[in-house]
């Protein structure tokens, strides 16, 4: 177990992120760990999420005013999946509850976020999120079109998304992310306008947009294989990433992150930390953790996860990834931080490592440059539009 105390003296702000690995149907696209037709472990799985909640956050929970110095201070909860909305919300009320009264919470400035599905939450269940702290919820809608949903393996019509939107208005949250898919088979160009168009008059306050990657072992990888679905063309998938860009900039929305555009002042706290390499602490099975230099996940099987804590092999639940050097972390800044619209500041790489990024990277940074890919501004090393494109020929010089 590794604990997010071990090295206290220095002041750190973490996220949390809680895996909920349940769902009602796997999408057809969907390589992420979750699991159909287990809600007879929800109950015993919950119990030991909140064990483990506890064990990591021992010893933290520290008096803010009186120990400033040492303090280790939760900034964002991010409780994903999976669908974590099908649970009955007296879970989240409880996953929420162990946080608060086991860790130091920036109770002023706490960002509190949902993953939930239309067709699984109605304004009772929206009702709880908010009573028990969720300020942020992020809706998984994808197209506004239902025979592009239906392709997809969604479980939820256009309408039911708007119901659940609505609602969530109606309660009061006031701080909503949409998803938006692109490149999806039989998805044109007209389809993506539309999506979006519809979404800027509900005015959320951020929309993620990414193109589908199809992933070994998912349904849509064996269509494929077998010639029984066609992604739209390369070209074409640009061309929707760049339709949706201009429409979203021209509505007012910030394009911060590659697949993220926020009104300003509601770009996504959880993900930034993590682009900015800032810790967290990953719980449940599959959630992965980035604590004192090291990456480390959970395993992935529910029925495994909870058997080990309650055979008390809790320690097999744990998987060490990599822990990191100096060179390899240096390496990850570049990577992540290249993937926000606004780059890398070269004076935080100075004052994070002592290093100058121009000098270590610059083999790199001129081949990159040389390639329009990436270009140098004054304190600032960003990508081009060109690199917008071709992002991954970037990130793989820093590999």
């Amino acid at each position: 177990m590794i604990n997010i105390g071990e090295n206290k003296m220095n002041k750190k702000n973490i996220g949390i992120y809680i895996h909920i690995p349940f769902c009602k149907k796997k999408c057809e696209y969907c390589d992420f760990k979750s699991y159909v037709g287990k809600e007879n472990l929800i109950d015993r799985y919950i119990k030991w999420v909140n064990h483990e909640l506890k064990e990591v956050g021992e010893g933290n929970k520290i008096d803010y005013e009186n120990n400033i110095d040492d303090l280790i201070i939760v900034k964002t909860i991010y409780i994903g999946g999976g669908t974590p909305s099908i649970l009955p919300p007296k879970y989240i009320s409880d996953i929420l509850r162990t946080v608060k009264e086991n860790y130091t919470i920036d109770n002023e400035n706490l960002e509190v976020t949902i993953e939930v599905n239309p067709g699984t939450v109605d304004e009772e269940k929206l009702m709880e999120y908010k009573k028990c702290g969720v300020n942020r919820l992020s809706i998984g809608l994808q197209a506004t079109q239902n025979r592009v949903l239906n392709v997809l393996g969604r479980i939820h019509t256009y309408n039911d998304f708007l119901v659940t939107y609505n609602s969530a208005r109606k309660i009061g949250f006031d701080n909503i992310n949409v998803d938006l898919m692109l490149g999806i088979p039989g998805q044109s160009l007209e389809d993506v306008q539309e999506s979006v168009e519809k979404i800027i008059k509900l005015s959320p306050e951020h929309i993620s947009t990414y193109s589908l990657i199809i992933e070994k072992g998912t349904p849509f990888y064996k269509k494929l294989e077998k010639n029984e679905i066609n992604l739209p063309g390369e070209e074409i998938e640009r061309k929707m990433y760049w339709l949706v860009k201009r429409k979203l900039e021209d509505a007012g929305y910030v394009h911060y992150e590659i697949s993220n555009f926020a009104k300003r002042g509601y770009e996504s706290k959880h993900n930034l930390a993590c682009w900015n390499q800032e810790e967290y602490v990953g719980v449940g099975a599959a959630a992965h953790s980035y604590t004192n230099n090291v990456r480390y996940s959970n395993i992935c099987e529910i029925e495994e996860y909870i058997n080990n804590y309650e055979n008390d092999m809790e320690t097999n639940n744990f998987e060490f990834h990599e822990k990191q050097t100096k060179d390899s972390k240096m390496k990850e800044f570049m990577m992540l931080g290249l993937r926000k619209i606004n780059g890398i500041k070269i004076q935080d790489f100075k004052n994070k490592f002592g290093e100058n990024p121009i000098y270590l990277y610059r083999k790199e940074l001129d081949k990159l440059v040389n390639e329009n890919l990436l270009e140098i501004d004054g304190d600032v090393i960003k990508l081009t539009e060109k690199g917008l494109d071709l992002a991954n020929l970037v990130w793989e010089e820093f590999v």
